[in-house]
């Protein structure tokens, strides 16, 4: 199923597009995927920054981490 997205073009742009033999219906939906594309991706971006940063002191680096089991294992 699909829906009408309507758009006003001043007849002097639409006549040229037509004189071209330009798919504007086509190339407007290809530009609208775009642009859902790119948002998707941006939130996607953003929600794995959030996360990283919440498990930023999570982790220690390995060295620390193999320093910390000789000094146990010392004990």
């Amino acid at each position: 199923m699909s829906d009408v997205i309507s758009i006003r073009v001043s007849k002097r742009l639409k006549r040229e597009l037509e004189e071209l033999n330009i798919d504007y219906a086509e190339l407007v939906r290809a530009y609208l995927e775009e642009v859902v594309r790119r948002e998707k991706l941006k939130r996607l971006l953003k929600r794995a920054d959030e996360i990283r940063e919440g498990l930023a002191g999570a982790y220690a680096p390995s060295y620390q981490l193999v320093r910390e089991d000789r000094d146990e294992a010392g004990r």
